[in-house]
């Protein structure tokens, strides 16, 4: 998919707006398989075509400035027997790029691009 300058990809908008929905349901940080799983229960499923597109579009993100990443602590994965997890954080300029795709999405004439969080 060819991308327009300043603008996200369906993907990266799938990845940010399930960031922003799992901070609000308590969980500041996600790994590859937890945001895979968000972006599959969605209407977006079918832009997760192989975790190898999203783990090159979180790196991509993180480059962007969109996320930032770091690694949990190895202890914590080896008390649970397996692999130390990478975790990934929106940004604000992560929730500026969304904001702006879904205000273009909607100055377009198209519904809004992002779920807006149910109300507590």
């Amino acid at each position: 998919m060819r991308r327009k300058p300043g603008s996200l990809v369906p993907i990266e908008i799938a990845v940010l707006d399930a960031a922003i929905d799992l901070r609000c349901r308590g969980a500041p940080a996600f790994y590859g398989f937890l945001i895979a799983r968000e972006i599959k229960e969605r209407a977006q499923a079918r832009l997760l075509t192989a975790h190898g597109t999203l783990y090159k579009a979180l790196d991509r993100m993180e480059r962007a400035g969109l996320l930032e990443s770091f690694w949990e602590d190895p202890n914590s994965a080896a008390a649970e027997g397996r692999p130390r997890r990478r975790f990934y954080r929106i940004t604000m300029v992560g929730e500026a790029a969304l904001a702006q795709a879904d205000a273009t999405a909607v100055r377009a004439g198209a519904p809004a691009l992002t779920r807006k969080p149910a109300a507590s």
